[in-house]
C-alpha cells in the first residue's frame, strides 16, 4: 500500500508518522513542505500534483499536515489517518509565530462541511500542548482515539499500533 504522508508546521518529511509507516512495511511518499514560504492554496495544489503523479492509496497527516490530508480526503475520497490534526490553523498558526495570510486556510476549512466520516480516523494526544481545541477535532472526526499520555509530538503516541490497526 502506498501512503502520502504530510508532516506538520516546522516539521520534516521523516517525521514519526513516516517512520512508523515504514516500520509497518508501507511505501511512504513524504514530501518536505515549507509552510512559511507558500500559500495554503499553493500547498494544496502541490499536494494534488503529488497525488496525480504518485497515486497513493491513503493519506496520513500530522498536525498542519492533518489539515491538508483532510482537505484532500474530502476532495478525492481517499482514506486518511490524522495525528493530532490542526483543523483550525487560522487559530493555531498565529499563536506559533506564523506571519503569513491565514485567509486561505479559512477557505479550505469550509470544504470540511462535505466530510465523509467512513474513511477518516485520528489519534489525539490527551496532553497536546500545541492544539487546545481537540474537543472540536473529536466532534469533526467521529472515529478517533485519545491517548491520555500523548503530547503533540507523534513520538509520544503509539503510532505504529494506531496505523497497524487502522490501515487495512
Amino acid at each position: 500500500m502506498k501512503i502520502l504522508n504530510i508532516h506538520g508546521y516546522k516539521g520534516g518529511s521523516e517525521n514519526s508518522a513516516c517512520l512508523a509507516l515504514r516500520e509497518l512495511g508501507l511505501d511512504v511518499i513524504s514530501p518536505q513542505i515549507d509552510y512559511d514560504a507558500d500559500s495554503p492554496e499553493n500547498i494544496l495544489e502541490t499536494l494534488k500534483a503529488v497525488l496525480t503523479e504518485k497515486k497513493p492509496d491513503m493519506l496520513v497527516g500530522t498536525s498542519l499536515g492533518g489539515f491538508f490530508a483532510l482537505a484532500l480526503a474530502v476532495e478525492t475520497g481517499l482514506s486518511a489517518r490524522l495525528v493530532n490534526p490542526c483543523l483550525m490553523p487560522f487559530i493555531t498558526l498565529p499563536e506559533l509565530g506564523y506571519s503569513g495570510d491565514i485567509c486561505g486556510y479559512i477557505g479550505i476549512f469550509g470544504s470540511f462541511a462535505k466530510l465523509e466520516q467512513d474513511n477518516i480516523c485520528a489519534i489525539i494526544g490527551g496532553q497536546d500542548e500545541v492544539i487546545s481545541y481537540h474537543d472540536f477535532t473529536a466532534k469533526i472526526i467521529k472515529d478517533h482515539v485519545v491517548y491520555p499520555e500523548g503530547k503533540h509530538s507523534g513520538a509520544t503516541l503509539p503510532l505504529k499500533d494506531f496505523f497497524g490497526e487502522s490501515i487495512k
